[in-house]
């Protein structure tokens, strides 16, 4: 089990590494007012959406399931972690509705809401960590 551990842990610091990275380059592509630029950011916000944090995201769980069911976990720690991670799972889902947003010039948003939208996981991340290091409950 300590290898399903590991690639859970590894394939969720690939998707977090998106989550991270992408509204970064949301505040970036909101900026930009060149369509060389735009075009550029567009191809880097689909690249990491469909090959990097889509499958972390898709392996994440499935390593997470496979833990949750070889090791039986319990308690209101994993109930408070599973429910931040749907959260993540809502903001990876609306983090493509963004993606086509740019992708087809439809953009309404500043550049301010998605460098406080890029926060987002910064906050999920803290509380999944005490969670599962501390399980309080």
């Amino acid at each position: 089990m300590l290898w399903i551990k590991s690639f859970h842990i590894i394939f969720m610091v690939t998707w977090f590494a998106g989550l991270f990275y992408l509204p970064r380059l949301f505040v970036y592509h909101a900026m930009c007012t060149d369509q060389a630029g735009n075009d550029r950011f567009k191809i880097m916000e689909r690249k990491l959406f469909y090959g990097i944090m889509t499958p972390g995201a898709l392996l994440t769980i499935i390593f997470g399931m496979w833990l949750w069911l070889g090791y039986g976990f319990t308690g209101a720690w994993l109930h408070a972690k599973l429910a931040l991670v749907v959260v993540l799972i809502a903001y990876h889902i609306y983090c493509r509705k963004i993606l086509l947003d740019f992708k087809f010039d439809r953009n309404q948003r500043s550049h301010v809401y998605y460098r406080w939208f890029n926060e987002i996981p910064v906050v999920v991340l803290i509380a999944a960590v005490i969670l599962v290091v501390v399980k309080p409950w």
